[in-house]
């Protein structure tokens, strides 16, 4: 077999493959849109119906008064806004100060905070309930928000990185036109590392938008609820009564939103991916 065979061959064997991976993750999501618009009894047909023989959407007109879901979208939106924006603000300046500025045991004080990441959040889980429970912050959304205001170790440690193969001759030569350090971080540096924050914050984004675990401890009335606890509840009480049409309109709309947010970041995530580095 020539070359050229061969490297045809291997192009389509890489194009099944990845096919296939697309199929795993697209098909659950098609067969959740299908359910959503089922009625009960096509849910459990055999051979199973993709396509109903009537479309209804009057689930996504019922989900909206059978539970909190307006309440945990707002919980939701609310706790993600407020930390990747003053959090993704925090973690870059800790990265840049990582990255370029020069002061005593700099190195070990990062290696410190990536030793944090060691740490399951199992073992920190209930001093932290003890201390939020003692300052009156428990069934409410400060443990959610006020802790990630304070940055994100994985995000600073990405941007630490991102930043470190920005030419220091930038820096340098703002400092000799008498740029201070937070505009030269403000004017120089974010603009430079914009595709690398676009790519944290949609991640960091998704990553509080799906937690379960810390709402699930800290929050126990409805309303204050964020959207993955509601979307549990609505699985605790409408599975019994085999209603999965309604808990499949219920966790298409709490979807939207990440949907949405990567549609609007996309070109930014593609950029960081294909840029390591400026070169200078």
């Amino acid at each position: 077999m020539s070359r050229k065979k061969q490297h045809k061959l291997v192009n389509f064997i890489l194009f099944l493959v990845l096919l296939a991976g697309s199929l795993v993750m697209i098909v659950p999501l098609l067969w959740m849109l299908s359910t959503s618009v089922k009625n009960k009894l096509e849910v459990f047909a055999m051979p199973p119906v993709w396509i109903p023989t009537e479309v209804n959407w009057i689930k996504y007109s019922e989900i909206w008064t059978k539970g909190p879901l307006l309440s945990g979208l707002k919980n939701s939106l609310i706790v993600c806004l407020l930390v990747t924006t003053i959090g993704t603000f925090t973690s870059s300046l800790a990265a840049f100060s990582f990255a370029k500025l020069r002061y005593p045991h700099k190195n070990t004080i990062f290696l410190a905070l990536l030793g944090t990441m060691m740490i399951p959040f199992a073992i920190i889980m209930i001093p932290q309930f003890i201390i939020f429970s003692k300052i009156g912050w428990v069934d409410t959304l400060k443990p959610l928000i006020i802790p990630g205001l304070f940055g994100n170790v994985s995000m600073i440690f990405f941007l630490r990185q991102y930043m470190q193969s920005i030419p220091t001759d930038f820096i340098e030569a703002a400092r000799l036109e008498g740029c201070s350090f937070f505009k030269i971080y403000y004017r120089i540096i974010l603009p430079l590392s914009g595709p690398a924050i676009s790519a944290q914050v949609i991640l960091w984004f998704m990553g509080i938008w799906n937690d379960y675990l810390a709402p699930s401890i800290y929050i126990n009335t409805p309303e204050k609820m964020t959207i993955q606890t509601v979307i549990q509840s609505f699985n605790a009480t409408y599975a019994i009564q085999t209603d999965f049409p309604l808990i499949m309109a219920a966790s298409i709309m709490s979807m939207l939103p990440i949907i949405i947010v990567f549609i609007i970041f996309q070109k930014w995530i593609i950029e960081s991916i294909a840029i390591t580095g400026i070169k200078g």
